[in-house]
């Protein structure tokens, strides 16, 4: 049997076409259709959009293929753990 395994990443996408405030509403409803996506934040100065959620990248990419081009600039962890380096000698 086969298992996909999600989980929490972030992904930060550039949509070539994302140059206006409803370009950008409108690619954030698209992609907030997909399950899984707990966050979206989207610059169109930068034509930059950020998800934070256990969803499929390729996914979202297709999703905005119809807005324009669409570049993958990252996949990461959502949240990076910190060490604790607090601590002095012992």
């Amino acid at each position: 049997m086969f298992t996909l395994a999600l989980w929490q990443q972030k992904v930060v996408l550039k949509v070539s076409s994302m140059s206006d405030e409803k370009v950008k509403q409108k690619a954030m409803e698209t992609v907030a259709d997909i399950y899984g996506i707990d966050s979206i934040a989207a610059d169109h100065k930068d034509q930059k959009m950020t998800i934070i959620g256990d969803m499929d990248t390729v996914c979202i990419a297709k999703k905005l293929k119809k807005f324009g081009r669409v570049d993958i600039l990252s996949v990461g962890p959502a949240k990076e753990e910190k060490d604790d380096k607090k601590g002095g000698k012992m």
